[in-house]
């Protein structure tokens, strides 16, 4: 079956960035790009039309990440303490896992979804750790996280 062409309303990670044209199998655009309002269908109309959109979609994401900016900034005063059964030599019975992090992240009133947290595998060890969150692209925040020994 033949490639469609869709144009990209929003970033794709592995496809596209925003406004870019792009040909994908029909059943991801049909199941998941359309559905979820990241494409539109790349009609000959639509073409001619991608110069606005693209004006549009730049707008937009200067507007988000003007925000994510500042999410970025807030997250990075964030002090996060994680109270954990530790054995004597500072190894955890359990790990902090990026689920973890999210549950507290939201209590700080952050909402950050799990699948930002950028850990490449879960903290076992009490101590001082930086944790990267990928917010969007090259924006990055680094949250302090303290793991502490419960007593």
């Amino acid at each position: 079956m033949a490639n469609i062409q869709v144009i990209l309303s929003e970033d794709v990670p592995s496809l596209g960035d925003a406004g870019d044209v792009v040909k994908v199998k029909p059943g991801y655009a049909r199941n998941y790009l359309l559905p979820q309002g990241k494409a539109i269908l790349a009609t000959k109309g639509k073409l001619q039309e991608v110069e606005h959109h693209k004006r549009v979609i730049a707008e937009r994401v200067a507007r988000e990440t003007k925000t994510l900016e500042a999410l970025k900034n807030a997250l990075e005063k964030t002090q996060l303490e994680v109270p954990m059964q530790a054995g004597e030599e500072g190894k955890l019975f359990g790990s902090v896992t990026a689920t973890a992090i999210a549950e507290l992240l939201a209590q700080k009133g952050f909402e950050i979804d799990r699948r930002k947290i950028a850990l490449t595998e879960p903290i076992k060890d009490v101590g001082e750790h930086t944790v990267p969150i990928k917010l969007r692209g090259a924006i990055v925040a680094n949250v302090k996280l303290t793991v502490v020994a419960a007593a």
